[in-house]
């Protein structure tokens, strides 16, 4: 079926409605038994339409057979160009239970089309199962097939708690509260070492870099952690030198308070922060819930965690809003120093309005903390009823 899909799409340009139709026929036609079924589910053609193009196939075709096509620009026009907003109502619908890599065009969702067809008519849009499929393979999306694809163990109640992630997410939103996706991005060598990807130079005059990545002694790496905001898109980046500790992690979510979060949400009493399982900000470490204790203390927000399951760090929004732009921004450019990290994250923009800042983070957090049960008992942690494990909330304790 992914042959035949890729080929009608790969056609379909060059074809008015005669040859599509006769092309869907011959198709299903050299496919044989079940034929018709296989390239309506790739083409999202109808039957009919399919049939038709066969059954004029074994009639025989020549040019005497050549009838009037529609002109250019006839006929009803697509959903998508009349009715634009069900694009997004579609996705909508998908982002709460989309599995695959969000930065690569394979993705799919578990939803199928016939019952994502149903939610849209319910609100009001005219729109079948086949074009469903249609808008999402535009999308760069696939229909799950009922096999278990290769992505290593799943947890039962993964999808479910993309739902409630995603159920958390809108209620602050409709709250005017404010949602940030954390995460560390790749730790990078600093010096003059290679970096994928190429820009435009003079021509014979590349950039000379190492031959080898060893670690430059002095200048090191840099570790990365980004926060994005969700309503707002925009990005805060505290770019790291020593450890990526949970203390770190947290005092980057500090500094962007500080900088950017408290000004653009003089109100809030309550953040959101969505963060993968694993990492500096692990679901298990006692460190970073005593840090966000610490943080919820200084900054008076009810501070909520909602993690992603283990083995679902693609899914996390920074990844595909955030990082991706940064490794752009970068790439065919030696990372030379400090400096010019901060400058190439700082200087990230794109046509959908993100706007990035960044600074460099000198401080030292040391490893092999440890967090007593005393400490632990002493939080004022709130855990929510479905996996308390991912998502709670450290409640401000008062000032003495």
């Amino acid at each position: 079926m992914e042959v035949v899909r890729t080929k009608f799409f790969a056609l379909k340009p060059a074809m008015d409605e005669r040859l599509v139709r006769l092309w869907a026929g011959a198709e299903a036609h050299a496919i044989g038994p079940g034929g018709i079924a296989i390239v309506e589910q790739a083409t999202g053609m109808s039957r009919t339409t399919i049939r038709t193009g066969r059954d004029e196939l074994l009639a025989g075709v020549d040019r005497s057979d050549v009838v009037a096509v529609r002109r250019a620009g006839g006929g009803r026009p697509a959903i998508e160009e009349s009715t634009p907003e069900i694009i997004d109502a579609l996705e909508r619908l998908v982002d709460p239970v989309t599995r695959g890599d969000p930065e690569s065009p394979l993705r799919w969702t578990s939803k199928s089309t016939r019952k994502l067809a149903a939610e849209l008519v319910a609100k009001g849009f005219q729109v079948s199962p086949q074009k469903v499929g249609q808008l999402l393979h535009a999308s760069g999306y696939s229909l799950q097939a009922t096999h278990k694809t290769l992505e290593g163990s799943s947890h039962p109640d993964r999808n479910a708690q993309f739902e409630f992630i995603n159920a958390r997410v809108e209620a602050f939103h409709r709250r005017k509260a404010p949602v940030i996706s954390v995460d560390t991005k790749k730790k990078e060598l600093v010096g003059d070492f290679y970096n994928a990807g190429r820009e435009w130079q003079p021509k014979g005059q590349p950039v000379p870099v190492r031959d080898h990545d060893f670690i430059d002694p002095v200048l090191g790496k840099v570790i990365p952690y980004g926060i994005y905001d969700l309503a707002k898109n925009t990005g805060w980046v505290n770019v790291g030198i020593d450890h990526d500790t949970p203390e770190f992690a947290v005092e980057s979510i500090a500094k962007w308070w500080q900088r950017m979060g408290k000004r653009v949400y003089p109100d809030a009493k309550e953040l959101l922060i969505t963060a993968d399982s694993g990492g500096s900000n692990s679901a298990r470490s006692r460190l970073w819930k005593l840090a966000l204790q610490r943080f919820a203390d200084r900054s008076g927000l009810a501070v909520s965690v909602a993690h992603f399951p283990p083995g679902t760090s693609k899914w996390n929004k920074i990844e595909h809003r955030l990082f991706c732009h940064i490794t752009e921004n970068w790439r065919g450019r030696p990372l030379v120093d400090h400096e010019t990290v901060v400058q190439l994250i700082g200087n990230v923009r794109t046509t959908a309005g993100l706007s990035v800042k960044a600074r460099l983070d000198t401080h030292e957090y040391p490893l092999g903390i440890k967090v007593s049960n005393a400490q632990m008992s002493d939080l004022e942690i709130k855990h929510q009823r479905f996996h308390g494990d991912w998502n709670y909330t450290l409640i401000p304790r008062p000032t003495v």
